[in-house]
């Protein structure tokens, strides 16, 4: 047994604790709660700094680690898209290096589960080690095309049924973006879920401005993007509104669902959003953000709906490491109204709950096993560029 102390405990489901100390198990479940005034000073493991759950990384693509400084920053979504498909072919055994070499990294920044995209079976051989928990949506896309609706998602069905669950991890067929799921693939994702309790469905939402131009008035750079790839659009119809009404409208309501980099997302979506699902989770990606479209999301106004926000990577392609303490220092330093509490629960418990593991994970609980992190934060705590991650446990 392992006790552990620190300047500061911070749970995140209860209020921070001074000196606190936490009582572990050589599996890390935590077996009890205190203060280090009721302990002899020689049998604790004494650190500085504060103590934290294990962070949850809410949106990745680990499939893409081997594409890390291939494709350009801050030429928008569309152009990057394009990279990413001209460029993702490489040899396999370079594909399942980089595979395996991320997953690391994540583990030494602390991260205890992922919430990971796939749209092939290249990552299922390492999530077969266990060596995290893994929330892996097979994506699914057919640009907007009701007539491949039922092939395309034949394909990608097989990729789901490849992948073999252990460690707690899950699986579900997902949609991709409004942009790209036509009604007829959306229905057939949603009659393939319903069988399932308890499911998290993610998609992308609002992260270019030719995304909501599409819906709005079927203008913007789609149009050409999917024209330079012989797919045609003339039986789509402009909505007349956001996209994510679209995928409202299309989506099942009873699925607990994460809205995943909500950059141009507005007080409007919010509230039309949690309107229509009490189960709704928004997951903000900042570096990405910053990588591709040199934007972030306006987080005052999640703040000011008490939307439950979650913080994810996304993949190499779009970032320069795979932390998610670095994406709560680029919230800091951009938008530093936002406290580090509250910060740090984007980061844990509210990832935990998105992907529905907060029964292990995403607190410091008597009972649970959410995995230890230590921050060398001083008693002003503000994250800086000095702020390191240490696991733990």
């Amino acid at each position: 047994m392992r006790k552990i102390t620190a300047d500061y405990i911070f749970p995140v489901s209860s209020a921070p604790i001074k000196e606190g100390v936490i009582e572990v198990d050589e599996n890390g479940k935590i077996l009890k709660i205190g203060k280090r005034i009721d302990y002899k000073t020689s049998e604790l493991e004494v650190h500085e700094g504060v103590i934290i759950p294990g962070f949850i990384n809410t949106h990745c693509h680990l499939e893409l680690s081997h594409m890390k400084g291939k494709v350009d920053t801050g030429t928008g979504l569309i152009p990057f898209i394009v990279g990413v498909v001209t460029k993702r072919d490489v040899p396999k055994p370079e594909i399942l290096e980089a595979i395996a070499v991320a997953e690391q990294e994540m583990i030494d920044n602390g991260i205890v589960a992922v919430g990971d995209i796939s749209n092939v079976t290249d990552t299922f051989g390492q999530k077969s080690k266990g060596n995290l928990r893994y929330y892996t949506f097979i994506e699914f896309f057919d640009f907007l095309q009701d007539e491949t609706a039922q092939v395309e998602f034949d394909k990608y069905k097989s990729v789901y049924d490849e992948l073999e669950l252990v460690n707690g991890s899950r699986k579900i067929c997902v949609p991709h973006a409004p942009y790209s799921v036509s009604e007829r693939l959306f229905e057939l994702i949603n009659n393939s879920n319903s069988e399932h309790q308890n499911t998290t469905i993610s998609i992308h939402n609002e992260e270019t401005p030719p995304e909501n131009e599409l819906f709005l008035s079927k203008s913007g750079g789609f149009i050409d993007f999917y024209n330079s790839f012989g797919i045609n659009l003339d039986k789509f119809e402009a909505t007349q509104q956001t996209s994510i009404h679209y995928a409202l409208q299309q989506m099942d309501a009873s699925q607990r669902t994460l809205f995943v980099h909500n950059t141009l997302t507005s007080a409007e979506d919010i509230e039309a959003a949690n309107a229509w699902n009490d189960k709704v989770y928004w997951a903000t990606c900042p570096n990405a953000n910053l990588y591709i479209e040199n934007r972030l999301p306006n987080y005052k106004l999640f703040l000011d709906a008490e939307a439950r926000m979650t913080i994810g990577t996304d993949s190499l392609t779009s970032n320069w490491q795979l932390s998610i303490l670095e994406e709560m220092k680029a919230i800091a330093r951009y938008q530093s109204y936002v406290p580090f509490e509250v910060l740090l629960k984007w980061a844990t418990l509210n990832g935990a709950e998105a992907l529905g593991f907060e029964e292990d994970l995403g607190s410091i609980e008597i009972g649970k096993k959410p995995g230890l992190n230590l921050l060398n934060l001083g008693s002003d705590l503000k994250l800086n560029n000095d702020t390191q991650v240490k696991k733990l446990v």
